[in-house]
């Protein structure tokens, strides 16, 4: 009985947490936008855009008190790149920016995105939604992808095609859409692996479940060259990718053995 009552005041407590970080989140995208409108009107300004995601990102770690500690630090090959990274919150997006600042990138992610009013206004702007189910509009997204990098931007790409719905932060067989992409513009990946950002903030329409500030541990491990992204097939170039992610998952929760089935 107590434990289900400290379950309940636990829930309740996230919950709170979740609403307050909710604010922080729409009272920067109210603020911002007006610049995002300016900097997305001309092409030539898309750029600078970059730098105030990188701000808001410090901004919403400041004041919702989230810290970021860097377990394993690799150097970053010159981009342009395609980060890849696990999935088991939206914090996974935000602090992406003020992780790698250093060369501007865009978001590939899922286009049921679009269906929330706030982020819409932003990631229709200036990131690709990709509709899989759709191949005419996936294929579309690819092209974008490919003229986006042509154009002097790096890429991320969460390659288990979004965030788990339980037993985080076990991961899901990769897609194959990050590979495909390194492969045929011939560019280097940069592996991230998120540990605990699933403790940190857990799905918005789970209301009861984990949400708390704190320290969000984050591995960025050494990159895989281009060179290596057309040696190794699409097949090894998947198993590599995982593995290295999944390294840091495994020595932090050790009894996660093996990734789920879809």
């Amino acid at each position: 009985m107590v434990l289900v009552e400290m379950k309940k005041i636990k829930g309740i407590l996230s919950l709170l947490w979740k609403c307050y970080v909710g604010i922080i989140f729409s009272i920067f995208a109210v603020l911002l936008y007006p610049f995002f409108l300016v900097l997305l009107s001309n092409k030539k300004w898309k750029k600078f855009s970059f730098r105030l995601f990188i701000f808001w990102s410090w901004m919403m770690r400041f004041f919702c008190f989230y810290r970021i500690k860097k377990i394993i630090h690799s150097p970053v090959p010159e981009g342009p790149y395609i980060i890849i990274a696990n999935h088991t919150s939206y914090l996974d997006i935000f602090f992406m920016y003020s992780i790698l600042p250093k060369h501007p990138f865009l978001f590939l992610g899922k286009g049921e995105i679009l269906n929330y009013p706030i982020i819409r206004a932003y990631f229709k702007g200036l990131n690709i939604p990709v509709h899989r189910k759709n191949r005419g509009k996936a294929a579309t997204s690819f092209s974008m992808a490919k003229k986006a990098v042509q154009e002097g931007w790096s890429l991320v790409i969460f390659p288990e095609g979004g965030i788990p719905d339980t037993l985080n932060p076990q991961m899901i067989p990769f897609k194959r859409g990050a590979f495909r992409l390194a492969k045929a513009l011939s560019i280097p990946i940069v592996p991230v692996t998120f540990t605990n950002n699933y403790v940190l903030f857990s799905d918005p329409e789970d209301f009861l479940g984990l949400a708390r500030p704190g320290t969000s541990r984050v591995y960025i491990h050494p990159y895989v060259s281009k060179e290596q992204v057309q040696e190794l097939n699409e097949e090894e170039l998947i198993q590599l990718c995982f593995e290295r992610i999944n390294s840091a998952i495994l020595k932090e929760y050790p009894e996660l053995k093996a990734p789920r089935e879809m």
